[in-house]
């Protein structure tokens, strides 16, 4: 691969990467903050246009570096998708496509993201969901491989999906989907990413004059939208449209459909009586669902904004992103769980303190990368030796690899012409069948019930899907078995609103898509 080549530029950069223009002193190993946050689409003012958001906090990090406008996760779900992200490999190579299962268990000793900063003499600490709870990560975040310290989760979590809604007819507790309230009056008198601030405040207090490597996972703008009500005030409903196409695209196949279970199984939602799986939201609560979705993402930048003030920006390496995005009615879908751009498409902002923009028209980088891409570009931009790219036909064999490549030749070419090799985001989703069922749960299926994985690619102009037969036993494809194909030019419909997968014209452009397709995943 071509990020191969990238190391003799690195050589050079090593040098000169950590000098700003006016001084001479090197930043020796730069301390890196990566802030991660949840169902996070790239509703940013700043660089994104995205002219509905208020994040003034999170402009200031894209105004102070780069931003990816075409960066794609590798699976629109949680724990897949972090777990990806933090190993430098596909949901493929980790084998995980639900929660319930450890690599380190169930695929390879793989050397995370953290862990090879621990092995530079970084001190790692993870504060909030950065890798997800659970089954996924061991029940301890992937310590004490990962992080010199236990991982910190705020107390107020274990009351995210409880009953703490005021119900404003009823007076009852309820567990909505909309749930503006009073910090002080919720359990534990805080909410959770309230919580996470301080204890990140807290450990930039305690790390002198070492390098860090601090990972703070924030959980919104993640259902349920529990966040103070003030920020209601930013945004009010009257500034949020009915007028996009939120129905199914022309052309989908049923297997290609989110049912946005998570969200139906919400008091509030179940009370409009929205009939499974294509019926459609009621107008006025269609609005109330992107108010508070942007509500909420005003909250989180908020408390970024308390974040920084505690961290040296000088010395340190600044990266923000999501595990994935969120539909806000786009196809008619409410949640991610799909291969659609809205849903595997996340904001990826870096700055460092000696990178900066040549000019502002630079700051933009229109490449498609991929999410997995993050963990050798902060190695390579922290000084650290370079991650080995693993082996094409043989990606579990090695501890130390990524299936990524480093981002650094972009940036320090200030410039999206960077001619080093294919610019293609990979993405899949699994199913249990070809329609939307509750039971198993086809949004969230769990491994021994996946038997379709559509396998996505995304181009500059196109994204292509191809749902195909899955053995889950022994992760087997089998490309004779297709339930379904996708196909959307971005040229002309960049909301993915009309498949053309039949259109005779376009046939061959559908059978090199689909043999790249099927020579990376074989």
């Amino acid at each position: 691969m071509w990020c191969n080549g990238a190391v003799c530029l690195l050589l050079v950069f090593s040098c000169i990467i950590f000098i700003k223009p006016a001084q001479t002193q090197i930043i020796d190993r730069p301390n890196v903050l990566l802030i991660i946050l949840d169902d996070f689409r790239p509703a940013i003012n700043y660089g994104y246009g995205d002219e509905k958001a208020i994040t003034p906090n999170i402009d200031q990090i894209v105004k102070n570096g780069y931003f990816f406008e075409n960066a794609f996760a590798q699976q629109a779900l949680c724990a897949p998708s972090r777990n990806s992200m933090l190993t430098g490999r596909r949901p493929d190579t980790v084998r995980l496509y639900d929660f319930y299962s450890y690599w380190r268990h169930t695929s390879g000793n793989y050397t995370t993201l953290p862990q090879y900063f621990k092995q530079h003499g970084y001190r790692t600490h993870s504060v909030g969901k950065v890798f997800h709870p659970g089954a996924s990560s061991n029940f301890t975040d992937d310590f004490p491989l990962s992080w010199s310290d236990p991982a910190y989760h705020p107390s107020t979590d274990e009351y995210s999906n409880s009953p703490v809604c005021i119900d404003l007819e009823s007076g009852e507790l309820k567990r909505n989907l909309l749930c503006p309230v009073l910090p002080e009056l919720q359990p534990g008198h805080t909410l959770p990413d309230i919580e996470s601030t301080e204890e990140a405040k807290r450990f930039l207090q305690t790390v002198g004059t070492d390098p860090y490597f601090l990972a703070v996972g924030y959980r919104k703008p993640h259902i349920p939208f529990r966040i103070p009500m003030q920020y209601l005030d930013q945004h009010s409903v009257s500034k949020f449209t009915t007028s996009d196409l939120d129905y199914p695209p022309y052309g989908l196949p049923t297997v290609a459909w989110s049912s946005f279970l998570d969200v139906r199984n919400r008091d509030d939602f179940q009370q409009l009586n929205v009939s499974f799986p294509f019926g459609r939201v009621p107008d006025d609560f269609k609005l109330r669902i992107r108010q508070h979705y942007y509500a909420a993402v005003s909250y989180v930048d908020d408390l970024i904004g308390q974040l920084l003030k505690a961290v040296d920006q000088s010395r340190t390496i600044v990266a923000l992103t999501s595990d994935h995005g969120w539909a806000l009615g786009e196809h008619g879908e409410w949640a991610k769980y799909s291969n659609y751009d809205v849903a595997v498409r996340v904001p990826l902002v870096v700055s460092a303190p000696t990178l900066q923009p040549v000019r502002t028209d630079r700051q933009k980088i229109e490449n498609v990368v991929e999410l997995l891409d993050l963990y050798a570009t902060l190695v390579d931009l922290a000084g650290l030796p370079p991650v080995p790219t693993c082996n094409v036909k043989r990606p579990h064999k090695a501890t130390t690899c990524t299936e990524g490549k480093s981002l650094l030749p972009l940036l320090v070419s200030n410039s999206s012409d960077y001619s080093g090799g294919e610019w293609i985001a990979y993405s899949q989703y699994p199913r249990p069948g070809t329609y939307p069922t509750i039971a198993p749960n086809s949004d969230e299926p769990k491994l021994k019930h996946i038997k379709i994985m559509g396998y996505s690619m995304r181009t500059e102009r196109f994204r292509y899907t191809a749902w195909i037969r899955f053995d889950p036993v022994n992760f087997k494809r089998d490309w004779s078995v297709m339930y379904g194909e996708e196909l959307y030019d971005h040229s002309i419909d960049p909301q993915e609103n009309m498949n053309l997968i039949d259109r005779a014209p376009l046939a061959a452009i559908k059978d090199a898509l689909r043999a790249k397709l099927q020579q990376q995943f074989p």
